[in-house]
């Protein structure tokens, strides 16, 4: 059985904000004031650093939800750590072939004149995020502005290739060369309920694995953009 290992990550910050008058008079409910989140979202999922001859192919996409602890860090509380615990889905369409033979698995470029059906693989992954979260919130605002940075400690739990054409069909699960630890950096934007997040893959997501034909590093990094919804 695979575990998963807790990366820790340090996120420091220092801030010093001018403050209302008003803010001295914060009451209890204001004292006690955070925005620990629920998160469902989804995403398009762009494939960077390919190999030569490697397109992306048909759709890659993501669904993300979890939650997330705020931290507020001043005394105003619009400016905060959050922590939390999530689940990333994903699946990728490309033109990379991966097959399986009796010893390892194997990564080449699919013939172009290869008539298929379905050639992907997806990941599941569980995910920590850590963000610094900022806000034009109080606690009498349901919609407000907000901007959060951080980075996403993730590790792949299941991954599986499927491959569909009138002469072969076949799929595995556990990748090998797939690189079970995961690192994003992660920037949502938004107002309200629906906000934008762009998610970059800081390292590939296959490592010591090589084309069969040209020894090149598979490698790729994918680069998600999508909308994420929070609720209370």
């Amino acid at each position: 059985m695979k575990i998963i290992y807790l990366s820790v990550f340090l996120l420091y910050f220092c801030a010093i904000e001018a403050q209302d008058l008003s803010w001295l008079k914060q009451n209890e409910s204001d004292s006690l004031y955070r925005e620990d989140q629920f998160y469902v979202g989804f995403s398009f999922n762009f494939l960077t650093d390919l190999p030569e001859n490697v397109e992306q192919s048909g759709f890659s996409g993501g669904l993300i939800f979890g939650f997330i602890r705020d931290m507020p860090i001043n005394k105003r509380r619009n400016l905060s750590l959050g922590v939390g615990l999530g689940l990333n889905l994903n699946t990728f369409g490309q033109t990379l072939k991966i097959s399986r033979d009796t010893d390892q698995d194997n990564f080449s470029v699919l013939d172009p004149e290869v008539n298929y059906d379905t050639n992907r693989f997806t990941t599941n992954l569980v995910e920590i995020p850590l963000e610094l979260r900022w806000r034009t919130s109080d606690v009498d605002k349901l919609s407000f502005w907000r901007v959060y940075l951080g980075v996403t400690f993730g590790y792949v739990i299941s991954s599986k290739s499927i491959f569909r054409s009138p002469e072969e069909s076949y799929e595995f699960s556990s990748i090998d060369g797939l690189n079970d630890f995961r690192t994003n950096l992660k920037l949502t934007f938004g107002y309200g309920a629906v906000n934008f997040f762009v998610d970059a893959s800081l390292n590939p997501l296959f490592e010591e694995s090589q084309m069969e034909v040209t020894g090149e590093d598979v490698g790729i990094k994918p680069i998600k953009v999508g909308l994420v919804f929070f609720f209370l």
